[in-house]
């Protein structure tokens, strides 16, 4: 449903993505001619535009959009930018006209010698109950603004201490979602052992203050690393960690190993593979769920969760112009307060080919299986979808796709199948 620009939420919403902004606006100005910008249209047609079990209506959703992405260069102050913003409607009204936002920026500003500031502003459209689907009905918009001073010492040439504070909102578009505010604090040692391998200690402590007035604690001791090889990179951390969470005088408190990891490698020129793991105490106001695009919390359970996930892939690409991407992962939330438990695990492959020097083939598919431990359901979702697009010429470009999207379920209520079909064009600004 579409909200008047001066409700309050919407309004905020739109304003921290210019707060966050305004520190890099100088690089920004002064690099205009770097700033890309596309604009452009999708028709989607689907024959179950709700993603029901029975009762099926089709329709078809025009989609406009504006896309903006930009990278300034090295200097004093940096800052990177991806966002997308869009409006849809439905030709026989299966919804209200939606607002579609994504945004990602990174900056930071060298006040002094070794003192930095940093800010960020990620936005997405997130989903409510991990147990329905993947419509308006069921995703609200959140918001998550941080910002802060970063300071690195150099206790000698091997030795460093960083001390880094920060602020973080997160805000969420529906007012029946939980807000917070948050204050970190972190102190890190890194020694460096040589050119290529290093390792340290960090303490970290973070306040948060919902808007329901519960109140969370968590502190985590962790040993950093890194290593560096001719082809591969490996990272990471392992530790501990307590998280404490306290509503209307009543507290509770857990504590467990917490960590992550993250190795890259090239097996050879044109191959790639990947592990990304974390394990985390957090809440689902965090950014977790930003970090791991798959992975997503269950906003109808407890504000305080055991996140875990684990992705790893390979990509490749061949002679020809094609490439080849493939990831397998999981996931899971512990939510601390109701002893409930939800996990998924799947597959997805995606492979682009060009038939000719302006038409370019794809296709894609992913299977996932989620398990809730509250009712003991288990559900399988498949999506297919094949596609080609057109440079008409350099600026003009047109695509079509066509899918399948499947979902079986022990819960009859859950199933749905639907076919879908999207035609639209893109035009990139010079």
């Amino acid at each position: 449903m579409v909200k008047p620009f001066g409700s309050g939420t919407i309004r905020r919403l739109a304003l921290l993505p210019l707060i966050a902004s305004l520190p890099a606006l100088a690089p920004l100005a002064t690099q205009a001619e770097l700033l890309k910008l596309s604009a452009g249209v999708d028709n989607r047609y689907s024959d179950n535009m709700r993603q029901v079990s029975e009762n099926k209506e089709s329709d078809i959703e025009s989609r406009f959009y504006v896309r903006a992405e930009h990278q300034s260069d090295p200097g004093q102050c940096n800052s990177g930018l991806s966002a997308d913003l869009g409006y849809g409607y439905w030709l026989d009204d299966t919804y209200d006209p939606e607002v579609y936002a994504t945004l990602d920026f990174q900056g930071d500003c060298e006040l002094a010698d070794r003192l930095y500031w940093d800010l960020s502003n990620n936005l997405r459209d997130v989903t409510q109950d991990s147990r329905g689907t993947d419509t308006p009905d069921n995703t609200t918009r959140k918001n998550v603004f941080s910002t802060g001073p970063r300071y690195i010492l150099r206790l000698s040439s091997q030795d460093s201490l960083q001390l880094l504070a920060r602020y973080e909102n997160t805000e969420f578009e529906e007012p029946e979602e939980t807000d917070s505010d948050r204050v970190i604090g972190n102190i890190a040692w890194n020694h460096l052992f040589s050119a290529t391998l290093s390792g340290g200690i960090s303490f970290n402590a973070s306040r948060v203050e919902l808007d329901t007035g519960e109140e969370i604690d968590r502190d985590t001791l962790s040993v950093n690393f890194s290593k560096a090889w001719t082809a591969t990179r490996l990272s990471g951390s392992i530790g501990i960690s307590e998280i404490e969470s306290t509503f209307r005088g009543v507290s509770q408190s857990s504590d467990g190993l917490v960590g992550n990891l993250n190795l890259e490698r090239e097996v050879n020129p044109s191959t790639d593979v990947y592990l990304n793991a974390s394990r985390e105490l957090t809440d689902q106001t965090s950014d977790f769920d930003i970090q791991f695009d798959d992975f997503s919390f269950n906003l109808r359970e407890t504000t305080t969760v055991e996140a875990t996930a684990v992705r790893a892939g390979i990509r490749k690409t061949f002679s020809g112009g094609s490439s080849l991407g493939s990831e397998i992962f999981a996931n899971r939330s512990d939510y601390l307060g109701s002893g409930e438990t939800e996990e998924s695990t799947g597959l997805s492959v995606n492979y682009s080919r060009p038939v000719t020097e302006s038409v370019n083939a794809r296709a894609g598919a992913r299977y996932t299986h989620r398990t809730f431990e509250e009712d003991s359901s288990n559900d399988d979702l498949l999506g297919v979808n094949l596609g080609l697009s057109y440079a008409a010429s350099r600026e003009l470009s047109l695509n079509g796709s066509i899918g399948h999207e499947a979902r079986t379920s022990d819960v009859a209520t859950r199933d749905y199948d639907e076919n879908w079909i999207v035609l639209g064009l893109d035009y990139r600004f010079r």
